[in-house]
């Protein structure tokens, strides 16, 4: 069931970019903001936001994944007329690409949520808030209507039906189910930057913070004084506990019951376009479609949950191929524009990139996202030209050659 929002919901066109300030200018791929990130945050919130899981074997795969495929390109074609423009879901976007939820955006940048989300619809994509998000869902859309929003389903009934109900009332027409954490993750990464859940204060974490001035006044200080200590805004249809409180492990429990009745259920519910994230599974596909969803995100989660689960781009064909014409995106590894076409050839509709765009937001706000975008808008249509082809719909298998790789 699909939900299309008015076409002024999304702009027709991504508007001309403004002159950049030189310490964004000198970013000239999504790679570089991870090692800008990495001098302005403090050891633990960059900490969370590149780590994974265990031995980060699957975050290593989510990336060799793409070595795997080479292209094939054709010759002499006229591509003077290349559009990346996408429709999906009723509405058009300007890129085949979007911002996935990354929770806790708030402590990489200030109003990170907001952020990312002024940016995504400014440039004309989507952006998909984090259920573990210390923004209200409220104002995040008012600032920036149309953007998604990913639940964490809560342990009980009333709880998920009430949240589903929040997101309705607040305006959300599309709701992502994330269904790939029964439970926690084992982030021995965090344990090793000094991060925690909840947020513990000590003396490392007050030297990580005074030896990183920028962040401390421009993101956690400015964050107390404006709207005070940080809590889980998104997990209930009440407000959640504050970082710092005990009680955010419990929030977090008491989801390993959940099950694919929890699905239907919601269904009933939600009016909008409902999407499952988290599929890597043919069969979970097929239950996705049997259960209502209007689309799946093949997902591994960025490596962040099970350790050395299949990357979403090599379980994308067999998704693809089980989902039976419902709509199919993948996320987790996309860092460049030759990444997002691999993946629209492999049968993917649409593509959601991380990290990069964290990274983006805690070095240049919405201007760095805005930059990020642009970035990776420029490599798309740059291959495209490359590899012949005028449209974002004609990238397809015939392109790519599998590759004999050492690993394999």
């Amino acid at each position: 069931m699909t939900s299309p929002l008015p076409s002024a919901a999304v702009p027709s066109a991504a508007p001309a970019a403004p002159a950049l300030p030189r310490a964004l200018a000198r970013l000239l791929s999504l790679d570089d903001f991870e090692a800008a990130a990495r001098r302005r945050l403090p050891r633990p919130i960059f900490g969370y936001i590149a780590g994974a899981a265990e031995d980060n074997q699957s975050l290593r795969s989510n990336r060799q994944a793409f070595a795997r495929y080479a292209f094939a390109p054709r010759v002499l074609v006229d591509v003077s007329r290349r559009t990346q423009r996408t429709e999906l879901f009723g509405r058009r976007y300007e890129s085949p690409f979007g911002i996935a939820p990354m929770g806790i955006s708030a402590l990489s940048a200030y109003r990170g949520d907001i952020v990312l989300a002024r940016a995504a619809r400014a440039q004309g994509i989507p952006a998909i808030l984090s259920g573990t998000s210390l923004i209200p869902l409220e104002e995040v859309i008012r600032e920036a209507p149309g953007t998604w929003f990913q639940a964490y389903l809560p342990g009980d009934p009333q709880r998920i039906d009430a949240l589903v109900e929040r997101a309705r009332r607040a305006g959300y027409e599309t709701l992502v189910l994330t269904v790939d954490i029964p439970v926690s993750a084992n982030r021995e990464n965090n344990v090793r930057t000094g991060f925690s859940t909840p947020l513990k204060p000590s003396l490392r974490l007050a030297w990580d913070g005074i030896t990183r001035p920028r962040w401390l006044a421009g993101t956690f200080l400015r964050t107390l004084l404006a709207h005070g200590m940080p809590h889980f805004e998104n997990s209930f249809a009440t407000r959640g506990a504050p970082i710092v409180s005990a009680s955010v492990l419990r929030d977090f429990t008491a989801r390993d019951h959940l099950s694919w009745e929890h699905v239907a259920r919601i269904r009933r519910q939600w009016p909008g376009t409902l999407i499952i994230k988290g599929i890597l599974h043919p069969r979970d596909a097929a239950l996705a479609r049997q259960h209502g969803a209007d689309g799946v995100i093949v997902s591994n989660h960025g490596g962040r949950q099970l350790d050395g689960a299949i990357s979403p781009l090599r379980a994308l064909p067999a998704v693809v191929s089980a989902a039976g014409g419902m709509t199919v995106m993948m996320d987790s590894g996309i860092r460049r524009g030759g990444d997002v076409l691999k993946a629209l050839a492999l049968g993917a509709r649409y593509v959601f990139v991380g990290r990069p765009f964290n990274y983006a937001a805690a070095v240049g706000g919405e201007a760095g996202v805005s930059h990020a975008i642009g970035l990776l808008r420029a490599e798309v249509d740059r291959n495209m030209a490359m590899l012949g082809i005028n449209d974002i719909r004609e990238m397809n298998a015939d392109l790519l050659a599998r590759e004999a790789l050492e690993t394999d």
